[in-house]
């Protein structure tokens, strides 16, 4: 049974969908004015692997993730750059669509925009205004968080604690100082839309609430989001769509951990974000998600250029396996099984029923890439055996790589694989002719990586080869 640690009630609870066999989840996509960080790609990637690993299990799945396509930032943004909010909105939905495909991210099911469900969000906003919920000022909707007894639910709080705990906007008009916006008045130079209290534009929490309920229904099965989302939009989000509802508005609220840069919280204050497009220019973007992998998705992770390197060669160790299994199976038969060969057919049905077992634990990839890695100790050990090997071996080992792989998504095609083994051998033959001082030969090699849009770094740590993305784009073009 697949048992997840569930935010509102602080245990791991078993999933158990509204509907049998059929998962909804609703996740908090991007506001769209910007390339997103690698503390948002830690949690873009943990639902990837999330709504993967429930296919893999049999389920049903619809996954919704939304862009945030209007707020003051978008504004702000769009008006620096002399575009509209929508132009703004492009550019970088297409930016997140290019860096999202780039470390595996499978596009949701639905991705819908703010601004194409007004209605929905005015709907929503008319209910609670009807259940005394909410209140109109001169054409600003506020919520009355005083209103609903359970505000504070999922950050464990009570009212008070968040009023001393938060500091919140001044506004005489309000309330409670905990109140919040769900339609903002028009104001001059700002995108806008009819609405029965006037033109204006929706606050931020509200389109979550109305987007996520116009897919999967009043009750959802799984929300979530970054822990910075706890408070105040999850709480807000609650508030507001059960008090329009008078249902539970999610079953399950699952938060991924924080993405420290060299021990430090990243910030634009600290100057200190890093982002997965500038991240690109010199890494396998894959690299990143399996770092990600390699911790459980609630702890803290820190995040380093060697704790990357770290990661990418164990990626590297995996994917070595795979290619060698693919190669080897090329050239042998099928036959009948000694002891040890069954054994290890044996061995591999646990290695799976282990698999199986710590992703159903939280979704502990950690655990899922030890298990990996404990079975690739072992395929080595078969692959070099002086007895030779066999297909009806090979073939099942492989078939589970592939298999995890659906859910966890680092394998690299045979080509990648293949084409860095071929620069292994270019660097190494680059060394000895090095060690020759044969500088016009080693210098041949490096001309033509270099036209082949391969860069190769001489460093005290030794040499080093990255993807000249400049050149791949303009070959891309061509």
């Amino acid at each position: 049974m697949i048992r997840l640690y569930n935010t509102l009630t602080g245990r791991k609870d078993p999933l158990k969908p509204v509907t049998e066999g059929k998962v909804g989840i609703y996740a908090c996509g991007p506001t769209v004015y910007d390339y997103f960080h690698i503390g948002n790609a830690r949690v873009f990637i943990f639902f990837d692997v999330l709504r993967r690993y429930l296919d893999y299990r049999g389920y049903s799945v619809t996954f919704v993730q939304n862009y945030t396509d209007i707020d003051d930032k978008m504004i702000n943004k769009a008006r620096e750059m002399g575009i509209s909010v929508k132009e703004l909105a492009d550019i970088f939905i297409q930016a997140y669509e290019d860096d999202t495909a780039a470390l595996g991210i499978l596009p949701a099911d639905h991705h819908p925009r703010a601004t194409e469900h007004i209605p929905q969000i005015i709907d929503l906003i008319r209910r609670l205004i009807d259940k005394n919920l909410a209140y109109d000022v001169d054409g600003d909707i506020f919520y009355h968080v005083g209103a609903f007894p359970d505000y504070g639910q999922l950050s464990h709080q009570d009212l008070e604690e968040l009023v001393s705990g938060v500091r919140v906007e001044i506004d005489q008009r309000k309330k409670h100082p905990m109140d919040f916006a769900l339609w903002k008045r028009e104001k001059a130079g700002e995108p806008s839309w009819e609405s029965p209290w006037g033109r204006g534009r929706p606050g931020w929490h509200i389109e979550c609430s109305a987007m996520s309920m116009h897919f999967l229904g009043e009750t959802l099965d799984i929300h979530g989001g970054g822990q910075d989302l706890i408070f105040p939009h999850h709480e807000n989000e609650i508030a507001q769509s059960q008090g329009a509802t008078g249902k539970p508005f999610a079953r399950h609220w699952v938060h991924v951990g924080y993405l420290n840069l060299e021990r430090e919280k990243m910030s634009k204050s600290l100057g200190n974000v890093l982002t997965v497009r500038d991240l690109r220019k010199t890494i396998d973007p894959l690299a990143l998600r399996f770092f990600m992998l390699s911790a459980h998705y609630r702890n803290p992770i820190n995040f380093s250029r060697e704790y990357l390197e770290q990661a990418a060669k164990g990626m590297e160790r995996l994917n070595k396996v795979i290619y060698n299994l693919k190669d080897r199976l090329d050239k042998v038969e099928a036959g009948t099984l000694d002891k040890k060969e069954s054994d290890l057919l044996d061995m591999l049905q646990d290695y799976r029923e282990k698999f199986i077992a710590v992703m159903d634990d939280d979704l502990n990839t950690a655990e899922a890439l030890a298990v990996l890695f404990e079975l690739a100790k072992t395929t080595n050990t078969y692959l070099n055996r002086p007895e030779g090997q066999k297909k009806n071996v090979l073939e099942p080992i492989l078939n589970f790589y592939l298999e995890t792989d659906t859910i966890l998504g680092f394998i690299k095609n045979d080509s990648t694989v293949i084409l860095e083994k071929e620069l292994e051998k270019l660097i190494a033959k680059r060394e000895e002719y090095r060690r020759q001082k044969d500088w016009a030969a080693a210098d041949a090699i490096r001309d033509k990586l270099k036209e082949q849009g391969i860069i190769l770094e001489d460093t005290p740590q030794g040499v080093r080869w990255k993807v000249d993305e400049k050149k791949n784009a303009r070959q891309r073009k061509i």
